[in-house]
């Protein structure tokens, strides 16, 4: 299947592993780019640019094909080495870059200089239209279905995706709700060039997290995630548990008064206890309602096959046989 996506990423599929903490090593990363999309390694969870640098190469020694890093810019006093990391990243040789959080404006000079392609991935838009006012190369329009952060203005993939398509010109990836060849195909049909997809790649062998993490979204329903933080403007989707009830019943007692810190046992250094020791309760992390639509543990490349052998069908078949 050809896209601008596609053409632009040298890649044989549109799918796209988007950038999670704690999940986007190179085992996952190189799985998903030998299965035919674009793997990506999380730039923040490796903490230093050395780090990082080594995170690359394990990557380049288990695949030959293209792959990108996610650097989310975090609005935080004590900011990462952002310098270091976009240095790391031309200096590796790597020619995608997912952007999300803060604006990357003063990062896309350097990248661009080194041929390095940009995504950048947006809640709305407006923030859409911003990110390609400066410069970026194509986007990932996230729906509020989404695990992580959705934004403020909770709007659901059928209709901002349209919207976005009614107002872009560059080409965007459907983020949000994402799962299988149904997925692809409405998100083609209401304009994206591929789809972007993060908890259904948690759930697959290569996903270097604990199995615990895979049999919770493999158990789970469209029912189990909850909105928290939204009291601080920082809202994240996570997969309910013991740690996020207390949460949310923090948010409700403490109302407009919530600072982080009474939160910050529920969020704080969470990320390493949940998918790497598998301890459930330990914290909030991210999960998408597309949760309910995760009904087994494939291996990337089965689950890419599936995908793309399901999406053919269902353009030539039945999509088709509705013409006649």
């Amino acid at each position: 299947m050809k896209t601008r996506i596609t053409e632009m990423l040298g890649i044989q599929h549109p799918i796209i592993q988007g950038g999670m903490h704690y999940v986007g090593f190179a085992e996952l990363a190189a799985a998903v780019s030998n299965a035919g999309g674009l793997g990506i390694i999380t730039g923040l969870t490796q903490k230093t640019p050395d780090n990082l640098a080594r995170e690359i190469e394990r990557c380049k020694a288990m695949t030959d094909k293209p792959f990108g890093v996610n650097l989310t810019f975090l609005p935080v006093v004590d900011a990462p080495d952002y310098p270091g990391f976009v240095d790391v990243i031309c200096e590796s040789g790597i020619k995608i870059v997912e952007t999300a959080g803060n604006n990357p404006q003063e990062y896309l000079p350097k990248l661009k200089e080194n041929g390095v392609k940009i995504i950048h991935k947006c809640t709305t838009v407006r923030h859409a239209k911003k990110a390609v006012s400066i410069g970026v190369d194509a986007l990932s329009i996230d729906g509020f279905e989404c695990g992580g952060h959705p934004g403020e203005d909770d709007i659901p993939n059928m209709i901002l995706l349209p919207r976005a398509a009614d107002e872009l010109d560059i080409p965007f990836v459907a983020s949000g709700g994402m799962a299988d060849a149904r997925s692809l195909v409405a998100s083609l049909a209401m304009g994206a060039e591929g789809m972007n997809m993060g908890t259904r790649f948690v759930a697959t062998k290569e996903a270097p997290v604990h199995d615990n993490v895979k049999q919770a979204i493999l158990n789970a329903t469209e029912l189990d995630t909850r909105l928290v933080m939204r009291p601080l403007r920082n809202t994240e989707r996570v997969l309910t548990n013991d740690a996020v009830e207390r949460l949310i019943k923090k948010e409700k007692e403490l109302g407009s008064n919530i600072k982080f810190e009474d939160i910050a046992p529920e969020v704080a250094g969470v990320y390493p206890k949940v998918m790497l020791e598998g301890d459930m309760d330990a914290g909030a992390w991210s999960c998408g309602m597309v949760a309910g639509l995760v009904y087994d543990i494939p291996s990337v490349q089965e689950l890419v096959d599936r995908i793309m052998r399901d999406a053919e069908s269902m353009i030539r078949g039945r999509l088709t046989d509705m013409l006649d």
